[in-house]
């Protein structure tokens, strides 16, 4: 067994859909799912683990295909919404259990979403963190921002191989410590973020080096995650990006189609997902594009990083979703 930085959950791995996937677990019961983001690990979801393992409830939390210690495929095709859905399916196969409670944060809730959409019979129930349930549009989105005007967005940035994993590879410390800062609620600069580029910079240009780390954020957990990225890279997580297209294309087939199954969203009001233009119109939308929505919750003061800066009140909203679910 791998050590693990947390007493009372256990690192293992198993190969899954392909893949060695190292996965954290904890607690006994029904099955929770949780999908981490970028630039993130299984770690992010550490104080959900164990509140709910604690209230009877079995949860893992994978390192996400191309992070930590789960395989990262050379082939940038082999990052798209169909290959991330895989791997959560066959770990919940390869776990043994018959049906799981999917939640997920950053890039972690569109695979959270696409599970419940893509295979009911397995996700009985679905929770998103900050980024809202988007159901296909007309066009993809690197599209839609290119039609817009829109050049220097940090996901078009991403997309050439190589270049962010240049700039964020060369310090990995201090590309996380910069990176966690600036979209957490703790930000007090105005004016910065790394949404929208600087004509003559990186993602990091215009990103905040806080003298000392929030309070949600410890230098040991800053540890961990500085490890797991100079050890594995960046270049997994941002491949998920170089599928923003392709995804669309191969998610056509479910166009037009509704989550049916219990679902929640959470954010955090300082949240920069949120003042994305589509978001609050996702939002809205809820009510038709998730009709088992069981609550939407904007939490006060929290950031992007919400089940880690709020991470009491996250906990609450998951266990009265969860205790409100069928048995499963």
């Amino acid at each position: 067994m791998i050590p693990s930085p947390i007493d009372g959950i256990r690192l293992q791995t198993v190969v899954a859909n392909g893949i060695t996937q190292r996965y954290a677990e904890c607690g006994s019961g029904p099955l929770v799912l949780f999908c981490h983001g970028w630039p993130e690990s299984w770690y992010s979801w550490r104080h959900q683990m164990r509140a709910l393992a604690d209230a009877g409830w079995r949860c893992v939390a994978p390192d996400m295909r191309g992070y930590g210690g789960t395989d990262a495929p050379a082939e940038i095709e082999r990052y798209s919404i169909l290959d991330l859905v895989g791997d959560m399916v066959a770990l919940v196969h390869e776990l043994g259990a018959p049906q799981a409670v999917v939640v997920g944060h950053d890039w972690g809730a569109p695979v959270a979403w696409h599970c419940a959409l893509l295979r009911p019979d397995l996700f009985r129930a679905v929770a998103g963190l900050s980024v809202p349930w988007a159901p296909r549009g007309g066009i993809d989105l690197l599209s839609a921002l290119a039609k817009l005007g829109v050049t220097r967005f940090y996901m078009q940035y991403f997309q050439a191989p190589g270049v962010a994993e240049a700039e964020l590879d060369a310090d990995p410390r201090a590309s996380l410590r910069r990176l966690y800062y600036t979209a957490s609620g703790d930000l007090d600069q105005p004016g910065k973020g790394f949404a929208q580029l600087p004509p003559d910079g990186g993602v990091l240009a215009n990103t905040a080096d806080p003298a000392v780390l929030p309070g949600w954020l410890s230098e040991a957990d800053l540890d961990w995650y500085t490890g797991e990225f100079a050890r594995a890279g960046f270049r997994g997580g941002l491949n998920w990006y170089r599928n923003l297209a392709r995804n669309w294309r191969l998610t056509a087939p479910w166009h037009g189609c509704v989550i049916g199954q219990p679902s929640l969203f959470i954010a955090g009001e300082r949240d920069g997902v949120l003042k994305f233009p589509a978001s609050r119109q996702q939002i809205e939308s809820f009510p038709r594009t998730l009709p088992g929505i069981r609550g939407c919750h904007i939490l006060p003061g929290a950031g992007h990083w919400v089940q880690q800066e709020s991470a009491d009140a996250v906990n609450r909203l998951l266990l009265e979703f969860l205790r409100g679910l069928p048995a499963g």
